[in-house]
Order: C-alpha cells, then sequence, then structure tokens
C-alpha cells in the first residue's frame, strides 16, 4: 500500500505531539492544579521557563520501576497462567477459550478470556491491602504519579519497537502483515495483525485490556484515597467519577468475548499507535477527571450531581443496548426479535484475501436504524458525564471528551471507508437505509 503525505505528516505529529500532550496535562495538574490558563500566564508573564518547569517534575525513579514491573508481571502472570473459572459461576458470562474474527487472510484466532477475573483478582487484593495488610498505601500510584509515566513510557516503546521488529524477522501470521514500505507509517500503525509470543500471549488483547483497563479503576481509588488523606473527605464528584468509570471498565471485561469482534482487534494492527497508547496514553489522559478532582475537590448540587449521574447511565444504556442488538443478531443470524420486531437487515457478499466469498448481515433495525454508529452516540454521553462531574471551571478535564469526539467520528468515517471497499455497491444501500452516521437528523 501507499502512503499518501497527509497520512504521512499525521503520523508524524502522532508521534511527536501524543507524548508531549501527556508531559503537559501531568506536569499541568501537579505544578498547576490542572489550571491551563494558569502555565500559559505563568509563563508569558513570569520569570518560569519551560527549563524550569522540567526541573521541578519528579523524575524516573527505581521505586516506580520496581512497582510497576511487579504490576505489568502480575498481570501477565493473570493472564497466560490463570485459565478463566468466573464463566463457570456467573450465568451469561462469556469466558474462557474463545474465537475471535476472521482476520484479512482468512485466519480464525482463539483467545482466552479471563478479564473479568484478572479484575476481580487485583481489587480484591486492593481493598484487602488497604483495609488488612497494608503491604502499600493507598496512594501510592498517584504519589509516584510522574516517575510512574516514565515507566508506562519505557513500556509503550519498547513493545513497539519489539512487535516491529517481529513483523520483519519472526511474524505469527505472515499472510497478515501489512507492509506500506514508509518506516514511520508502519512503526506507528503495525504490521503485525495480531503479533503473538507461543499460543495465547496475544499482544493486542493484553495490553489493551491488561495493564491499562484493569489499572484504571485502581488509579481511580488512588486518587479518591489521595482526597481522602488531603481534605478527610471524598467529594460526591470523585464518587461519580468512580462509580460511572467503573461501570464502563466493568462493562469491557464482561464483554471481552464481544470486544474480539470490535474495531481494535479486527481491523487494526499493532504497532506505537496500540502499544504505547495503551501503555500510557490510556491510563493517564482517560483518568484526568479524578486527577482533577484530586487537586480541585469539588462537592456537586443535588441537582447537579443528579443530571451528571442520568446522563452517565442513560449513555451506558444506548452504548450497551446497541451493542447487545447487533451481538443478539449475529449469534442469531437475524433470527431474532429487536423492539418487538423481527430485525431488518442487508444483505452483504464479501472476499478475503486469499479469494473465499463470504456473506454478511447489516443490521438496520432498533438502534441500528437511528443511525450506523449510534453506540459511539451512547459512548460519548457517557464520555461528557464524567467531564461534566468536575464542573465547569477549567477545560482541562474536558479534554476527554473532546478527544474521544474526534476519536469515535475518525473511527466512523474510517470504519465507513473500509466497509465501501469491502461491501461495494451493497454498502451504498445500506447507507441508503441508514442515512445517518452518529446523531439522528444531524449527522
Amino acid at each position: 500500500m501507499q502512503v499518501d503525505w497527509f497520512s504521512l505528516i499525521g503520523v508524524i505529529l502522532l508521534l511527536c505531539c501524543a507524548p508531549a500532550i501527556v508531559f503537559f496535562f501531568i506536569v499541568t495538574c501537579q505544578q498547576y492544579q490542572c489550571s491551563i490558563s494558569h502555565v500559559l500566564i505563568d509563563l508569558c508573564s513570569s520569570d518560569s521557563t519551560l527549563l524550569s518547569v522540567w526541573d521541578q517534575t519528579p523524575s524516573f525513579s527505581w521505586t516506580a520501576a520496581k512497582a510497576y514491573s511487579v504490576w505489568v508481571i502480575f498481570q501477565m502472570v493473570l493472564y497466560m497462567s490463570l485459565p478463566d473459572i468466573i464463566h463457570k459461576i456467573l450465568p451469561g458470562y462469556v469466558g474462557g477459550v474463545q474465537d475471535g474474527a476472521r482476520t484479512p487472510a482468512g485466519l480464525i484466532n482463539q483467545y482466552q478470556i479471563n478479564g473479568l477475573q484478572s479484575w476481580i483478582i487485583t481489587h480484591v487484593l486492593w481493598l484487602l491491602n488497604a483495609h488488612y495488610f497494608h503491604w502499600f498505601s493507598p496512594t501510592i500510584i498517584i504519589d509516584n504519579w510522574i516517575p510512574l509515566l516514565w515507566c508506562t513510557n519505557i513500556l509503550g516503546y519498547a513493545v513497539s519497537s519489539f512487535a516491529f521488529i517481529k513483523a520483519y524477522l519472526f511474524p505469527t501470521n505472515p499472510e497478515d502483515c501489512k507492509f506500506s514500505g514508509n518506516i514511520l507509517y508502519d512503526y506507528m500503525m503495525g504490521i503485525e495483525f495480531n503479533p503473538r509470543i507461543g499460543r495465547w500471549f496475544d499482544f493486542k488483547l493484553f495490553f489493551n485490556g491488561r495493564p491499562g483497563i484493569v489499572a484504571w479503576t485502581l488509579i481511580n481509588l488512588s486518587y479518591a484515597a489521595k482526597q481522602q488523606e488531603l481534605y478527610g473527605y471524598v467529594t460526591n464528584s470523585m464518587i461519580l467519577v468512580n462509580l460511572l468509570q467503573s461501570i464502563y471498565v466493568l462493562d469491557f471485561f464482561w464483554n471481552e468475548a464481544w470486544y474480539l469482534k470490535t474495531i481494535d482487534i479486527c481491523h487494526d494492527h499493532f504497532g506505537w499507535y496500540l502499544g504505547w497508547g495503551d501503555c500510557v496514553w490510556l491510563p493517564f489522559l482517560y483518568t484526568l477527571q479524578g486527577l482533577y478532582l484530586v487537586y480541585n475537590p469539588i462537592q456537586l448540587s443535588t441537582p447537579h450531581a443528579s443530571g451528571v449521574l442520568i446522563l452517565g447511565l442513560v449513555g451506558y444504556y444506548i452504548f450497551r443496548s446497541t451493542n447487545h442488538q447487533k451481538d443478539l443478531f449475529r449469534r442469531t443470524e437475524g433470527n431474532c426479535s429487536i423492539w418487538g420486531q423481527k430485525p431488518t437487515y442487508i444483505e452483504c457478499k464479501y472476499h478475503s484475501a486469499d479469494g473465499s466469498a463470504h456473506h454478511s448481515k447489516l443490521l438496520t433495525s432498533g438502534f441500528w436504524g437511528l443511525a450506523r454508529h449510534f453506540n459511539y452516540t451512547g459512548d460519548l454521553m457517557g464520555s461528557l458525564a464524567y467531564c461534566a462531574a468536575c464542573g465547569g471551571t477549567h477545560l482541562l478535564p474536558y479534554f476527554y471528551f473532546v478527544y474521544m469526539t474526534i476519536l469515535l467520528v475518525h473511527r466512523c468515517v474510517r470504519d465507513e471507508h473500509r466497509c465501501s471497499a469491502k461491501y461495494g455497491q451493497d454498502w451504498k444501500r445500506y447507507t441508503d437505509a441508514v442515512p445517518n452516521r452518529l446523531i439522528p437528523g444531524l449527522f
């Protein structure tokens, strides 16, 4: 494939700017109470310089490195060594060995789904430590937040570089590799589709879910513990952020088998975009709301708190119900009921890289009849709720909503470009049947 200049410029900007954005936001909170305007005023109207800000920033520490190494190794042990038993206990939960989606080369990989089990074990141990064992302080994460930033960057770049070299020397499935001919593009977007070590260690599944998303709720708990330590209480805004984001994280692990059919696993190759992003971008920027509330404890009024809770829960309902409708439709091959009626769909035909013909059905009923990506609409409502819990004094906590809007709109466009190439005229019939992309009547 050829890489156009626009894509190449975008890759270079992301490689240069994304690490700087993470560093800027974390340091802004640590030194300026999360106020972007204070940073700019200080740099423009005082003796402060970027060098002086850098000098005040905590550096790499071996204490943080040891703690982070233990964390990653522990998650690897849970992922590789403990086959899932939760699916034998909880009705409706799908775990254990599951098939993924068909790759572009026509392969079907198997995955060990045990994320919910890992999340439960990790959090039980965290709570036992906080209340009984006292091996470490519940504030250990935020107390070492910037040293941990250096550690996660080291892992993120190491994993991305290893995956890049591995694709040339010993790819898992050579037929699923994609070389663009441009080193920067291949490094960022990835060459291998599903890089693996051995049969079960899948880079995509591990680094996206563990250690990043398992850590998400632990990071928020550490923020809440820090609020308690500093002020003697935990605000209702912090409780809301912990609650709403915990629902999202638990939903991810409850539906980890379903995640195997999403764009991250089905279509993205594994490069810096996923490797570094999962190690650094996700844990540091997805948790900005809790970090903001450590430095700016906000007690919301009852109407404000209720509005945030309702927005978050309605957004989650739309997000989950929309995805459930598609999953139900796929599992039953259309022999089901959606909103009390037999679902309608567009029958499509496509070919995999080996030339084999396949058929697919695109749902046009329920939420999927309102917009082609209505699950993203619910996701954005939840994102806005997290940010709204922080009030309206500063812009920084709203970065997450802005970022998710850009990400999901870009994902809409990218997914539809891929589907248009895959399904051809059948995709045109589908877009005629469901003309809205994200918001009915607007976009």
